[in-house]
């Protein structure tokens, strides 16, 4: 067999006859043959890696996205390089990334400074943003691809419920006030209740974790006092967090005294110790996209934005 049949035979996609690529495997198996593949790197200069990039594990949303991620990429013949990272180092953790010569980079729960997504495009180890959008710099040509649900939709779904229910005093729980995620459903949530003559009454900040969540529950319902009788949470994470406290630490029945809604609809939002109300994410179509946005910058070289 020619050097070329045998790459080919190895190589997910690659055009090789049924015939051929059994002869190979077969005569593999007898040699003890197994294909190198940090030597097949160094000859195609293509590691089929996709590095991800994750800081919010602890959140039952992104766990999800990683198993389907991961078997979406394996099916196109990729496989996925994971570093966790927390949120205010993620340059750090990109710069040791393109030592790897991955073929792209997918940044899911944390951000990308301009700066580090110009050095990965002149490397040409192109980025997406998964649940995440970057603000376009003024000498900025191409900001970097991303892939979201309509995160302002959601808020506004979450308003027109929370109303329809006949609540008058609705609080709000943010993620992380500078995201691009909690700054979409905030103003989603915020000009629908004005649409509908209404606003947000209160307003605590849970930063997207557990325990912050639970330190804003205690602030907005720790007092009788004008407590609030809805609260919409920027995400189910956060959500469970505050159920856990209402019932446990104040008392409070969900949904006879507060009604509660979230933002994801992670598995645990079923479970029936809290049959959490909760805006889907569609997290099917997303990694779609994200599989589709890959394809075109890696083998078509082409420049695509975002999509919701």
């Amino acid at each position: 067999m020619s050097q070329s049949a045998v790459s080919r035979a190895y190589t997910p996609g690659a055009s090789v006859s049924i015939q051929t690529r059994q002869r190979v495997m077969d005569a593999a198996r007898q040699l003890g043959y197994r294909p190198n593949a940090i030597a097949r790197t160094l000859i195609t200069k293509r590691s089929r890696m996709i590095a991800v990039v994750m800081s919010q594990l602890d959140n039952q949303f992104y766990p999800m996205v990683l198993e389907k991620l991961s078997q979406r990429l394996r099916s196109d013949g990729y496989h996925v390089l994971l570093f966790i990272t927390s949120r205010d180092e993620s340059d750090g953790v990109l710069a040791e990334i393109l030592q790897y010569q991955v073929d792209a980079i997918v940044m899911a729960s944390t951000v990308l400074s301009s700066a580090l997504a110009r050095d990965c495009a002149r490397v040409g180890s192109p980025v997406i943003l998964f649940n995440r959008m970057t603000k376009r710099a003024a000498n900025e040509d191409h900001p970097p691809s991303a892939v979201t649900s309509d995160n302002e939709a959601g808020g506004r779904m979450a308003a027109r419920h929370l109303h329809a229910g006949g609540h008058q005093r609705i609080a709000y729980i943010a993620g992380l006030e500078e995201s691009s995620t909690n700054l979409d459903r905030e103003r989603g949530f915020r000009d629908e209740l004005a649409l509908l003559g209404s606003r947000i009454h209160a307003r605590a900040v849970g930063n997207y974790s557990y325990e912050g969540a639970q330190l804003a529950a205690r602030q907005l319902f720790g007092s009788a006092a004008e407590r609030p009788d809805a609260v919409f949470v920027g995400s189910d994470h956060m959500a469970l967090a505050v159920m856990d406290v209402l019932r446990s630490e104040l008392g409070l029945r969900i949904p006879e005294d507060v009604s509660v809604v979230g933002f994801d609809n992670v598995p645990q939002a079923a479970w029936g110790a809290y049959q959490l109300t909760t805006i889907e994410q569609p997290i099917g179509l997303m990694i779609e996209a994200t599989a589709t946005m890959l394809h075109a910058l890696l083998h078509k070289g082409a420049q695509v934005s975002s999509v919701t």
